[in-house]
Formats: structure tokens, C-alpha cells, sequence
């Protein structure tokens, strides 16, 4: 990948320097020195001539292609034929300028998928008569038994048999909350066991593992994603035709040669590929000041029709990680803050996510308050923490586990969507600590500009459907679904988009990049973004911020307005060049200024995007 980043540097740096080589001689001509008798202008219809005429001659012979610069190529060999050596350098010099914009915003993308390998762990421990011995887990068959260490990645998808723990699944579900495990239940390859020993029974190959699925899945969606057409080369079979007849038809009804050329040099597209790439170049300069890198021109051009935005929950939506949201005491005399103290000194010697935003609660509302000590501290994986605090035996972590002890939990309701710890102390049950993931405050200001702009907003989420619920209600947004699994939010992607309500997606984790790749338009979100959900997506928002996402949205209309200005007002120099050129009133060299002053009109309307902005008064 390096290798070929430098090769692509290499060459943009070589195409820069023969522009200015040939725009350098173009301005000597211009003024009329000519060394040795030599036109200058020869060095640009050479240096940017050549690859024009080279790639038309090889699409149209190969391919059967005919694009813009098959006329381009026609118009400079027919000046080079008549000695109009300047045109010839000029329509060249030009089209290869509006070529190199174009390279600039149109970015080589990039589908990150050899990056999910990292993913998948290296080594596997399979446990044989004479003990474990680590193998590389691409050798792991079908039925091996493997045992898994804390901390580590689960090589390939299969069975827990032995021991119990809590697996982070966040790579898959972008949720993350670890998950409890227990004999019988599956592990997927890829994702990372937090606590404790266990030993599992191969299901399934490595390269089947629920990571290369995800690989797979990238793949695919990245395979079907149409390309946009260059609106130059859709139009340049006409264009072609109508230059070709109309030349002809000059040169039959004046007998004069040059009045043909100057038909071809007048009609060559240079203002019409210009048009695009400018304004392009000059939105995602805007985009850029906004927090928003677009990684392709096309980005933009989907991102103005889209009609719908689906969003991940996790880390998008909410701040992705858990926070206390109310501690609810067993009966009416309990004491809520002598229940969190309790809960937050035997969590502290816990590493669990839940544990971690219990503490951080604590600290965040009773930061002078110190906690006390503990003793006999000691972990249940996947099931809870307990820990004598003086002479008290305290036993924090889920319901199931409590009730396993012996201890009566009264029924206190449940919030949609949190998480619940509850207390127990010397066998009786004090309460519960409930702890949900928090929405982002422009999280509901970004939803409604989005309507205001005439987008419906869906969200697709790995957390519980009760989760989504919560948040799409909070939100406002009526289709909310919970527990999608990569393959889940790509099908739903796929059943939201039309061709007439295209859709983005917005994201920030691994298990999002099927989705993103997908979309009409996927978008990355967050300073954190996964290298491989930017990879997958055509937008990074790199501010830690949506919040001007509906400005970005409405640059991309505003973008596509100047665009067809840009069209329009390209198309109607060319019809009055070609009727003054075909009245004999333009010549070849003159035709060709007439086109350099269509481009720097272009560029100038294109230029004004590089600090547009919505009126106050507009969504």
C-alpha cells in the first residue's frame, strides 16, 4: 500500500511539473518568442497532447469508448495539420489542467479490507494429550479444543465449553459493554475475552471466522457500489457528432479549412470538463474548514441526492460509553448514596466497563467524599464482584448472580435501554445502580435540521432493540432497530436505498464498514474513527462532531447548483464561439483564448464555494 501511495505521489508530482512547463511555454508563445524559429507552443501540444490522444486512440480502438477526449484529440491533430500550433497547445494545456483538478478531488480510494487481518489473532492455544502448545490459528480445525487467556483475541468462532467469562464484542456490534459467556454459548472469532480462563470447541475454520465474514461483506458492497459517470464524458458521444457535422458543414459551405478547425478547436469541451472538478475541488476545500475530509469528488455529488441518513447508536448518537443514570434504593427508607458508596469502593478494584463508569459516576457526584477500603476482594467473570468494606460483606453485578446466592431482589421496574448492577450487603439486597449510554447534545439539534432539510433519519444499532427504542423516541426517530450485526445494518442499508431515496450511512466502528461501503454516501464519524471504518467510508468527520452535518449536506446541493451554472454558461460560450468561428469571425487561436475565458469564468464561480455558507434563515 505504501509502495503504491508513492508511486501516486510520484505521478501527480511529474503531471504538476509538465503543467508548468507547458503552460510556461504557452506564455512564451503568447508573447511571441520563438527560439530558433521554434514555436513554443509545440512543448504543450507535445507534453499534454500526447496522453490525450494516446488514451482516446486506446479507448476508442480497444473499448469502443467515445469521450472527451476523442474531440480534444480531433481538434489538436487538425491545428497541429494547419500550423495553429498555439491552439493545439492550449485546448491541450487546459484539458489536462481540468484533468489534474479532477485527480486532486477525485482522491484514490482506498477499501481498507486488508486491515481486518490485524483483527483476526496470529496464535492459537490448542490443548493436546500432552497440554496446550499455540499453533498458528490459520491450522485450527474444525472440533480442535482451544483454551483462551484474558486479554486476549478468541482465534476463530466455536463453542465455550469450560469456564465463564465476559467477551468484548464491540468489533462486531460496535457495543461496548462486554458480554457475559457462559458453558454453551458462542464465541466469535476476533473478538476479545476480558476475564477469566475458558475453553472452547472450534465451530469453524479461521478463514470462515466471523471477521472475514465481515472482510467478505466489505467486499461485496464495495463490488455493487455504482461509479459516477464524468458529466463531460456522458454527454461526448453528441458532443463528437455535433462538432464533427458542424465542421464539416463549415468547410463544405466556405471551402476553407481553417473555419473547420477552428468549428473543432471552439467545441472542445475545455470549459464543460472544467465545470465539474472546480467546483469540486473548492467544496471540499469548504468541507475540509468544517471538519469534514471527502475522500472522492463523486462523495459530494451522491451526498446532494441523498433523502435519507441511517445512523449507528454507539459512539455516533450517544458518547459510547455507559454512565449512572439513577441509583434506585430497595425499599422507601433506603439510603441511595450509602448504596452507591458501597457499590463504587468494591468497583474500584474492578477493570469492567460497567465497574469503570460506576466509579466514574461516584466521583463525578461525591468527589470529596473518599471511598473506604476493602478486603477480600474477588471476581465471578461475566457475573459480578464482591468484597468485605469494614464489616460488612458487599456483593455487586447481576440479578442472576445475586439470586444464585440466595439473595430476594424486589421487583424496582426496569428504565428502557440501561444496564442494571445491583447491591446486596450481608445478604440483603440494598438496590440497583442503573447505567445507560448517554445521548451527545446535538444528537437532537442534528436530527431536526436534518428534517428541516427533507431528510428521514433511521437508526441502526448492535445494542439491545429496547436501547434503540429509548433512543429513537429521545430522538424522534420513528425506525429505530436494535441488535443488528454487521450483516444486519448491510441488509438494512439495502432495503432503505431506492433509486429514487438514496441513503448515507453514518458511523464510527469496524462493525459498521459493510454498511458505510454500501450507502450511496457512508460517512465516519468521531477523533476515534476506526481505520477501517474511514477506509470504508467516503466522508471522515474528524471533529468529534455531527453537529454540521446538515451544512455539509446542504454545500453538497449548493455545489451541484454551481456545477450546472458552471455547464450552462461553459455550453453557452461554445454555441457563440462556434457560430462566430463557423462565420469566420473566430480563428483558431483566437477560438482558443475564447476557451481559456470560459474557464476562468468557471473557475471563478467555482471559487466562490471555498467559503459559501447557508443564510441563518435557512435549514
Amino acid at each position: 500500500m505504501n509502495r503504491i501511495c508513492r508511486i501516486a505521489a510520484a505521478l501527480g508530482r511529474l503531471r504538476t511539473a509538465l503543467l508548468l512547463i507547458s503552460g510556461a511555454a504557452l506564455a512564451a508563445s503568447l508573447a511571441g518568442w520563438a527560439p530558433f524559429g521554434l514555436d513554443p507552443a509545440w512543448i504543450a501540444a507535445l507534453l499534454c497532447g500526447a496522453p490525450i490522444v494516446a488514451e482516446a486512440a486506446k479507448g476508442l480502438l480497444l473499448r469502443g469508448d467515445v469521450k472527451a477526449g476523442l474531440l480534444v484529440s480531433l481538434a489538436l491533430l487538425a491545428a497541429l495539420w494547419i500550423g495553429e500550433i498555439f491552439a493545439a497547445g492550449e485546448v491541450a494545456f487546459i484539458m489536462q489542467l481540468g484533468e489534474a483538478l479532477e485527480g486532486f478531488a477525485l482522491a484514490r480510494a482506498r477499501d481498507g479490507v486488508e486491515r481486518l487481518s490485524g483483527l483476526v489473532p496470529k496464535i492459537a492455544r490448542r490443548i493436546e494429550p500432552d497440554g496446550p502448545r499455540e499453533i498458528p490459528s490459520a491450522e485450527v480445525r474444525v472440533g480442535d479444543r482451544l483454551r483462551v487467556l484474558p486479554g486476549e483475541q478468541i482465534p476463530v468462532d466455536g463453542t465455550l465449553l469450560t469456564g465463564e467469562s465476559a467477551v468484548d464484542e464491540s468489533v462486531l456490534t460496535g457495543e461496548p459493554l462486554p458480554v457475559e459467556k457462559r458453558s454453551g454459548d458462542t464465541v466469535r472469532g476476533g473478538t476479545v475475552n476480558r476475564f477469566g480462563v475458558f475453553e472452547m470447541r472450534a465451530d469453524r475454520p479461521e478463514s470462515e471466522s466471523a471477521v472475514q465474514r465481515l472482510a467478505a461483506l466489505v467486499r461485496e458492497a464495495d463490488a455493487g457500489k455504482a461509479r459516477i459517470v464524468r458529466l463531460a464524458d456522458r454527454w461526448a458521444g453528441a458532443v463528437v457528432l455535433a462538432a464533427l457535422v458542424t465542421a464539416a458543414l463549415a468547410w463544405w459551405l466556405s471551402g476553407d479549412i481553417v473555419r473547420a478547425v477552428s468549428v473543432l478547436v471552439v467545441f472542445c469541451p475545455c470549459s464543460l470538463v472544467m465545470a465539474t472538478p472546480t467546483a469540486v475541488v473548492a467544496a471540499i476545500g469548504n468541507a475540509a474548514r468544517i471538519g469534514y475530509l471527502v475522500r472522492t469528488g463523486e462523495a459530494l455529488e451522491r451526498l446532494a441526492a441523498v433523502a435519507r441518513v441511517a445512523f449507528d447508536k454507539t459512539g455516533t448518537l450517544t458518547f459510547g460509553t455507559p454512565e449512572v443514570t439513577a441509583v434506585v434504593p430497595a425499599g422507601p427508607a433506603g439510603d441511595a448514596r450509602a448504596l452507591f458508596r458501597l457499590a463504587a469502593a468494591v468497583e474500584a478494584h474492578s477493570e469492567h466497563p460497567l465497574a469503570q463508569a460506576l466509579v466514574r459516576g461516584w466521583h463525578a457526584r461525591f468527589g470529596e467524599d473518599p471511598l473506604p477500603g476493602v478486603t477480600a476482594f474477588r471476581m465471578v467473570p461475566g457475573r459480578g464482584v464482591a468484597a468485605d468494606v469494614g464489616a460488612v460483606s458487599v456483593a455487586v453485578g447481576s440479578a442472576a448472580w445475586l439470586r444464585t446466592l440466595g439473595i430476594p431482589l424486589p421487583d424496582l421496574g426496569a428504565a428502557p435501554g440501561t444496564a442494571a448492577v445491583w447491591v446486596a450487603a450481608d445478604g440483603a439486597c440494598l438496590g440497583r445502580i442503573e447505567l445507560r449510554d448517554t445521548l451527545r447534545p446535538e444528537s437532537a439539534p442534528l436530527i431536526r435540521s436534518l428534517r428541516a432539510l427533507g431528510l428521514t433519519a433511521h437508526l441502526l444499532t448492535g445494542d439491545t432493540p429496547a436501547a434503540a427504542a429509548a433512543v429513537g423516541a429521545a430522538l424522534g426517530i420513528e425506525d429505530a432497530r436494535g441488535a443488528c450485526l454487521p450483516e444486519d445494518k448491510l441488509t438494512a442499508v439495502r432495503a432503505l436505498q431506492t433509486p429514487a431515496a438514496p441513503l448515507c450511512m453514518v458511523g464510527d466502528g469496524i462493525n459498521d464498514a459493510p454498511a458505510l461501503k454500501a450507502a450511496h454516501v457512508g460517512i465516519a464519524f468521531g477523533r476515534g474513527t476506526n481505520r477501517l471504518a474511514m477506509d470504508s467510508a467516503d466522508i471522515t468527520a474528524v471533529r468529534g462532531t455531527l453537529r454540521e452535518l446538515p451544512r455539509l449536506i446542504a454545500l453538497a446541493r449548493r455545489m451541484l447548483a454551481v456545477i450546472r451554472a458552471n455547464l450552462a454558461l461553459s455550453m453557452a460560450v461554445n454555441f457563440a464561439a462556434v457560430a462566430l468561428a463557423v462565420a469566420g469571425c473566430l480563428p483558431p487561436t483566437a477560438g482558443a483564448l475564447v476557451h481559456n475565458a470560459g474557464s476562468v469564468l468557471v473557475i471563478a464561480l467555482s471559487a466562490r464555494l471555498l467559503t459559501w455558507a447557508p443564510r441563518p434563515d435557512t435549514p
